[in-house]
């Protein structure tokens, strides 16, 4: 296997027992959200998640939530974390150092609200990041009377990225690198797209990669019926003269990078070669746009080429990544995701560009893209991985 280089500064953070954040790193992310805090009027925010979702939790505590973990903030206070089940306890507490965490028993929102309760907090100044389901969100607002949603406000805190947090995607961008390359090395006749995605895995969890997704897609070139790699992998069997595509995010830590298409056994027919085409103009002429202060409208107007060539998109164009899929999430013009954002990229924001380029019935497409960090005067590749139609 190809082996892409990861810059070696960065050995040390994937081979120590647990990676860690700075001590500066935290503390930022700490002012942050004390800023979001005071500009709600609010005096306490309790973070949540569950079934490994909520990225708040990792963000300000370092524990990935596993079954539910639930935060409370106070400026001036040490963070308490509270985690379900008991034997996800001890390594929360190793972990999650800046806190202090505890099993959170029979309920852990009863644990948060005896928490508040014990800080002094009043009515109608209690935030709340995270997916929390409706039982959680009653028990807090019967107590604690109107909770400030500060979802959107968090979103915005982690759309652009500090150097340290682009450090940890460059290792997510390498192991997905790994992925793909695992794919590509392993494709032979008759694997089923099960057996793809051991491909996929096999390749990086060895370094530390944990797999977020891949969506794999296979179909004959000569007489397609898939548009976009499938959320779920099928028995269907590879064959020769197959176009295989897919979507692979492996993560370190979640932070993860990537996407790309293979021409199975034979060279592709005029029709993959031509979306292909289309796909990569696209990607070149939406890199070529993005620096700090472009606009999504821009970005929009540079992948016209794709209507130009005949042809639309199933998957957005265009998203932002890193701790979550966030905004401007960008789709085409024949395949609008929404009205257009109008806030400009800033330096720092990661995205990514990936131009699925179909044909109108959907039932052809390919697929390719990378993350990618912009600059004030550009994009920077965070992938090694070569772009390309290659066959396989």
């Amino acid at each position: 296997m190809t082996d892409w280089l990861l810059p070696a500064r960065l050995r040390p953070v994937i081979e120590a027992e647990y990676p860690r954040f700075s001590a500066t790193e935290m503390a930022r992310r700490r002012t942050a959200v004390e800023t979001a805090l005071a500009q709600a009027q609010c005096d306490h925010l309790v973070f949540y998640g569950a079934n490994r979702a909520g990225s708040a939790v990792q963000w300000l505590t370092q524990w990935p939530v596993t079954v539910e973990a639930i935060g409370v903030l106070t400026p001036g206070e040490r963070d308490a974390l509270f985690v379900q089940w008991i034997n996800h306890a001890p390594l929360a507490k190793r972990l999650a150092s800046e806190a202090d965490v505890a099993w959170g028993g029979e309920s852990s929102i009863r644990a948060v609200i005896a928490v508040l309760e014990k800080r002094g907090a009043r009515e109608n100044r209690v935030g709340v990041i995270g997916p929390m389901a409706f039982a959680q969100h009653a028990a807090l607002a019967a107590r604690f009377g109107k909770i400030v949603d500060l979802n959107r406000a968090y979103v915005r805190l982690r759309r652009v990225k500090s150097p340290e947090e682009i450090d940890w995607l460059r290792i997510g961008a390498w192991l997905s690198d790994r992925g793909m390359t695992g794919l590509r090395d392993g494709l032979t006749v008759g694997l089923t797209e099960r057996a793809l995605g051991d491909l996929i895995e096999r390749a990086y969890m060895r370094e530390g990669g944990t797999n977020v997704i891949h969506f794999i897609g296979t179909t004959s070139m000569h007489d397609p019926q898939l548009g976009a790699p499938a959320q779920f992998p099928s028995t269907r069997r590879v064959a020769k003269g197959d176009i295989v595509f897919a979507e692979i995010s492996a993560a370190f830590w979640d932070h993860s990078g990537q996407l790309r298409s293979f021409a199975f056994g034979e060279e592709p027919p005029p029709l993959f070669r031509a979306l292909h085409a289309a796909a990569d103009v696209a990607f070149d002429a939406v890199a070529a746009v993005l620096k700090a202060g472009a606009t999504p409208a821009q970005v929009i107007e540079a992948s016209g080429v794709i209507e130009d060539s005949g042809f639309t998109i199933i998957d957005d164009l265009l998203h932002g990544y890193g701790g979550g899929y966030f905004p401007p999430i960008l789709g085409s013009k024949s395949r609008p995701a929404g009205p257009i954002p109008e806030e400009p990229f800033d330096a720092g924001m990661t995205v990514v560009v990936q131009p699925n380029v179909v044909t109108r019935d959907g039932k052809a497409g390919v697929q390719t893209g990378e993350l990618l960090l912009i600059t004030d005067a550009g994009v920077e590749r965070l992938h090694s991985f070569p772009r390309g139609f290659a066959r396989v």
